[in-house]
């Protein structure tokens, strides 16, 4: 089974590494890190280098998409087609065939800007909320939910929320919740923050595109 992380210069390296750490712990998936041209190193937002694994054009059927974050100033000429077509493109033509198409973080932007959302329920990074409600065929789900199931879309929250929804992932893959927490137990997952969710929805979108 193949699941397919499309990634960018600017990504959010947590979107990324979180689920690919998470998968990989499961016998028989393969991860894929796709980018337009595959010779080239990423750079994520905070400045970590690393390579991807496969072009767009040799990983056209995929199982899973899974569409990671990143920098606001990335995702706009994606989004408003200003800048490298291919990225949008991709999406359309990997979801298509795909059994679960997901997204974490701001992710869930440029599954909306490909119109991948339309219809469905879907959740954010809480400081997009306001952007994801700009796309009105997009149901966006109340509150801070760590990830959001509408039929084969799964959407996460903030960046950490990855490794939540990628747990949550491994049992819908696998339908056996057994698999899932010897996962979870694997990588010691039993969060304990310092300090409660204190949230709130900003009142506008935080950028334009």
């Amino acid at each position: 089974m193949i699941i397919s992380i499309p990634v960018y210069n600017e990504v959010d390296l947590l979107d990324v590494a979180g689920p690919h750490e998470v998968l990989k712990w499961v016998d028989g998936l393969e991860v894929r890190l796709v980018v337009a041209t595959a010779k080239a190193p990423i750079v994520t937002r905070d400045g970590f280098r690393f390579l991807p694994t496969h072009s767009f054009a040799d990983a056209t059927t995929t199982d899973v998409l899974w569409v990671p974050g990143g920098n606001p100033a990335a995702l706009a000429p994606m989004m408003n087609g200003s800048g490298d077509r291919r990225y949008v493109e991709y999406l359309v033509q990997a979801a298509s065939g795909a059994t679960w198409v997901c997204s974490v973080c701001e992710g869930a932007l440029l599954l909306a800007a490909a119109g991948l959302l339309d219809g469905y329920e879907a959740t954010t990074h809480w400081r997009f909320l306001p952007c994801l409600k700009s796309f009105k065929k997009v149901r966006v789900v109340p509150g801070f939910p760590r990830f959001h199931r509408d039929r084969n879309r799964l959407t996460g929250g903030g960046i950490s929320s990855c490794l939540d929804e990628s747990l949550e992932l491994v049992r819908l893959l696998t339908r056996d919740d057994t698999t899932a927490r010897d996962v979870q137990r694997t990588i010691q997952y039993y969060p304990q923050p310092p300090f409660p969710s204190d949230l709130s929805e900003p009142p506008r979108c935080m950028f334009s595109w």
